[in-house]
């Protein structure tokens, strides 16, 4: 019985699947030595980047996906203490 994918469960299916790609540009990035390859790299990540924000702005929209309340000045000065 072929069963066809809610368009919720295809936005929130893109939006993992760029998670991952995402994740392996950075890997892949980080292990280039060929310049001209990790820019071309990176560009292909800006644009995918690009591209996830607005899906998941999209999905925002439409109800598909509930993003975290944002964080309070105290909370992200904590942050990035931690990082810096």
């Amino acid at each position: 019985m072929l069963q066809h994918m809610s368009d919720k469960e295809m936005v929130n299916d893109i939006l993992n699947t760029c998670k991952s790609g995402l994740t392996a540009y950075a890997t892949a990035i980080s292990e280039t030595a060929n310049q001209e390859l990790r820019q071309t790299l990176q560009q292909i990540r800006n644009s995918d980047e690009q591209f996830q924000y607005q899906l998941f702005q999209l999905a925002a929209q439409k109800g598909f996906y509930q993003p975290a309340a944002n964080a309070s000045p105290q909370q992200m000065q904590e942050v990035k203490s931690q990082l810096c």
